[in-house]
This record gives structure tokens, C-alpha cells and sequence, in this order.
């Protein structure tokens, strides 16, 4: 009788054993994030980030990824960057040559981006031509205004990123960025959210009257999605769209190679 308490007492806790190790394997982040802000840009943009590092804290929490933001933008530098898988910019992006470099060779070498909005603005100033072919080839051309809510189609449902949506379903408002050329024209490009034409003409003071608006997009040679959401504080407002975006956390996030 000894014998078996002792044989069921050791059976006990190595039972107990493989469970604490199941419990670990599940709740240890399956990524790394990094999320880069400024409080110090655009009112709106700003409210964006703050909104958003909420939504993805709690996302984390759901999605098993560990999501750290930083305000610091000398933190993109290659020993800080390869502690993580992934690095997102809520409403800024670099402003100097030490901060470009970093980021170049952290994609270059298999890192994962998610820009958002203002994120991906470069225009004839910018200077920047890697980050102009890292998007796709385009350039900032014009938006609407004020920011209003669009209907948004989806090109490809059977996406990770887009699988959970309808075909179509109105976007909260949003300020929308016109690309010329479109990025749509690129061939390494997968274009995933349009402007649904039925749109136009779209805005008030500053009116977009039509033409190829791709608003969610990667480029194939690299882990990263740009999505043109991003402008005030009404952006998580829709569950269908919150859906979007916790997909497209966790798409780049969990995609391995290029």
C-alpha cells in the first residue's frame, strides 16, 4: 500500500509537471513587438497612437504577443531591434540617417513591419528612395477632407489579414491618402483593401474624386502591411475593422522567410 502512494504521489507530480509546461508554452509571447510613437505630431495622429497601443496591449494579451511601444525613436537601432520579431509606427516614422539605416537592414534581414497612416508619407522632400520602393514605388499625392467614414472592399477574402470580413464594410472616418503611382501597379505588391468607388466623390474642402486607392497593402519581397487608418480617434470604433487590425498584428507577426 506504501508502495502505491508513492507510485501515485510521483505520477501526481509529474502530471502536474507537464501541465505547468503545456500552461508556460501557451501563454509565452509568440512575438516580440515594438511600437514606435511621437506626442509630439499631429493632434489627431496622436490620439491614434494612444488608442491603438490600448487596442494592442489587450490584443496581446488575447493573441500571445509581447507588445512594448517606446516614444524614443533612437531606439531603432540594430542591438535594440533584434530583440524583437516585428516593430510598428503609430504616427511618426525616422527623421534621421542613423534611425533610416537601422530600419533598412532590420527588413532587409527578415524583420516585420506595420505602418499605419502617416506612417508611410514621403513626398519630394523626403529623400528616403529605399523606403519609397519598400512601399511599393508610391509617392503621397493628396487626401480627402475633413476625415469621413468609406465603404473599403476587400481584393483578396481569402487573406489572413482580410479573411475574417465581408466583401465590403464601411471603415469609421478616416483621413485617405491618394499614391501615385498606385501601388497597385507594383508586381511585388498584394494589395488587400480598396476605396470602393461608390465613394466618390469623397470629402469637402479637399475632395477625392476618383481613381485606384489601395488603403491596405505589402509588398511580397518583405514581412510588412501599411494600412491607411490611422487619422483621430474614431479609427476603433468598428469591430469589423478591429478585427482587421488584430489580424494584421498577428499575420505579420507570426509570418516566417519573406
Amino acid at each position: 500500500m506504501q508502495l502505491f502512494r508513492w507510485q501515485f504521489a510521483a505520477l501526481l507530480t509529474t502530471l502536474m509537471y507537464v501541465a505547468l509546461i503545456r500552461a508556460d508554452a501557451q501563454t509565452a509571447p509568440a512575438f516580440h513587438v515594438l511600437a514606435f510613437y511621437s506626442e509630439t505630431v499631429e493632434h489627431d495622429h496622436v490620439d491614434f497612437a494612444r488608442q491603438a497601443i490600448q487596442f494592442y496591449s489587450k490584443a496581446g494579451r488575447r493573441d500571445y504577443f509581447d507588445f512594448a511601444t517606446t516614444t524614443n525613436w533612437d531606439d531603432m537601432n540594430p542591438n535594440n531591434l533584434a530583440a524583437y520579431q516585428m516593430i510598428v509606427w503609430l504616427d511618426d516614422f525616422p527623421h534621421t540617417a542613423a534611425q533610416r539605416t537601422a530600419f533598412e537592414q532590420y527588413m532587409e534581414h527578415g524583420g516585420g513591419w506595420l505602418g499605419f497612416h502617416i506612417a508611410a508619407y514621403n513626398d519630394s522632400g523626403t529623400h528616403w528612395p529605399w523606403f519609397v520602393r519598400f512601399l511599393g514605388g508610391g509617392v503621397f499625392y493628396g487626401n480627402n477632407w475633413p476625415p469621413l467614414p468609406a465603404t473599403l472592399t476587400v481584393d483578396d477574402p481569402t487573406h489572413p489579414v482580410t479573411r475574417h470580413l465581408p466583401h465590403q464594410f464601411l471603415a469609421p472616418a478616416n483621413e485617405w491618402y491618394i499614391w501615385r503611382p498606385s501601388p497597385r501597379d507594383n508586381k511585388d505588391v498584394k494589395v488587400l483593401l480598396t476605396l470602393a468607388p461608390s465613394n466618390y466623390p469623397l470629402g469637402m474642402k479637399d475632395v477625392v474624386r476618383g481613381g485606384d486607392l489601395p488603403v491596405v497593402w505589402t509588398n511580397t519581397h518583405y514581412r510588412m502591411l501599411y494600412m491607411n487608418m490611422g487619422h483621430g480617434n474614431k479609427i476603433f470604433t468598428s469591430k469589423v475593422q478591429n478585427r482587421l487590425m488584430e489580424d494584421a498584428m498577428t499575420w505579420v507577426g507570426a509570418k516566417k522567410g519573406m
